[in-house]
């Protein structure tokens, strides 16, 4: 069962992630570059994310893959570019289960195959990625419709 959500804290479907676990009470944090950056600025204090020593992006993606069980990247095309290639590579390299769900490729499918991935894999911390708010407008409504279809809320204690 999903424990904790991780991410970068970018804007796109790293935030989106994050404000998902947040608004249902899943554990999140993850790795962030320096200076809490992201393209709109310093990442807000109410995401609990830890800085990387370096202020480079490409830590903080390699680090989220090395302390997750496995990475979902979300993304509008179907191929993947950019940070987001690189995730995947890096999940390779650590030898990371990583699923790429595409709105273009996957669609109304998408909530289905994350679904069975967590199940199958048995995903206790979950890597989110994808593409910024300004490479890909839509990847975070993508990101929240995806994950709140897969992902039940936690029963109320």
């Amino acid at each position: 069962m999903l424990q904790k959500i991780i991410s970068g804290g970018q804007t796109g479907a790293d935030r989106a992630a994050l404000d998902f676990a947040i608004a249902r009470g899943i554990p999140h944090g993850g790795w962030c570059p320096r200076g809490r950056l992201a393209e709109d600025g310093a990442l807000p204090a109410r995401y609990h994310l830890s800085e990387t020593p370096d202020s480079d992006y490409a830590q903080r993606t390699e680090w989220n893959v090395r302390d997750s069980d496995a990475t979902v990247i979300f993304s509008i095309a179907p191929n993947l570019a950019g940070g987001s290639q690189q995730t995947a590579d890096l999940a390779q390299r650590y030898a990371k289960r990583c699923l790429h769900l595409s709105r273009a490729r996957d669609g109304r499918s998408s909530a289905a195959k994350l679904r069975q991935f967590l199940a199958t894999h048995d995903i206790k911390t979950l890597n989110v990625a994808g593409p910024r708010q300004s490479q890909a407008p839509d990847v975070a409504a993508f990101t929240t419709e995806v994950l709140e279809q897969a992902i039940p809320p936690r029963p109320v204690s």
